[in-house]
């Protein structure tokens, strides 16, 4: 749908009760939530989750961590008392008036789960191939992204298994599959999953592969042959802006997905349109 389709829509996608009704094909279906009507709208561009504002206040910003990020990027202190706080964060797209949006929430925000408890990943460690499985490990990862990012990869590179190759029989052995490929796909999970649905990012670990979950579909014309030639959309540009000054280890490139098949090839990638959901599968043995 483009821009056009969509004032098109909007014109006429309401019936006489002021239901909206979204028509695909010979088939239409109600739109019943406002999150779904954004997600509409992200689709051309018209509106992105991380520029939503939120119910936290400027209050809720973890001032050391802003000023420590300006200091790193720019070498200077940009707070200055006649500019004021409120309209540096605005001037950074971080904060709509006094509030702040979702970037600047899970950027610097003090406890972003405060007011987005669903936006947390959840990692589990199973003793099988299956979910119904036991576990042995089990954590959950809060804070601003880069804390989550953090956490999920240290959880992912512990349930790693180690190989000896060259090295004598005391070492500890190195990763079977190399760090940099659990980076790039948790930086991408955080950075471009869809905001507007409200709930974690999964990351599940069977004894022959991981899994990376993100809620949402690939955007707009993404699929998984276009992602696998390192094709990319921004469906977060604040969040994907930030990331790319230092914040995670992102490029913007659109070759983070390219590289972590360089390095492990055994990637799949599951875009499922009826669950609403991302899955990126990394097998545990290379496989000739």
């Amino acid at each position: 749908m483009n821009l056009e389709q969509l004032a098109s829509f909007v014109s006429r996608g309401f019936d006489h009760q002021g239901v909206i009704w979204l028509k695909s094909g010979a088939d239409k279906r109600r739109i019943n939530s406002k999150e779904e009507f954004r997600r509409l709208f992200q689709t051309v561009d018209l509106v992105h989750a991380d520029e939503v504002p939120t119910r936290a206040g400027v209050d809720e910003l973890n001032l050391p961590a802003l000023v420590e990020f300006l200091e790193k990027k720019f070498g200077e202190e940009l707070l200055h008392p006649e500019i004021g706080l409120v309209q540096l964060l605005q001037n950074m797209n971080l904060a709509s008036e006094d509030k702040l949006n979702l970037a600047g929430l899970l950027l610097f925000g003090k406890n972003p789960q405060k007011f987005k408890p669903a936006l947390i990943v959840k990692a589990v460690a199973f003793t099988g191939t299956e979910i119904m499985d036991s576990y042995f490990d089990s954590e959950d990862f809060s804070g601003v992204l880069q804390e989550m990012y953090k956490g999920a990869l240290a959880f992912i590179m512990r349930n790693v298994r180690k190989v000896q190759k060259d090295q004598s029989v005391n070492s500890i052995g190195i990763p079977e599959i190399p760090q940099i490929v659990f980076e790039e796909i948790l930086v991408n999970a955080l950075i471009h999953r869809d905001y507007f649905l409200n709930g974690p990012i999964k990351v599940f670990s069977f004894i022959d592969r991981f899994e990376i979950i993100s809620p949402g579909t690939l955007p707009n014309h993404l699929n998984v042959e276009k992602i696998r030639a390192g094709n990319s959309v921004q469906r977060n540009p604040i969040l994907a802006s930030y990331a790319a000054k230092g914040l995670l280890p992102y490029r913007g490139l659109g070759t983070g997905i390219r590289r972590a098949l360089r390095d492990w090839p055994n990637i799949r990638f599951v875009n499922d349109l009826e669950g609403c959901s991302f899955t990126v599968i990394v097998e545990k043995t290379l496989k000739a």
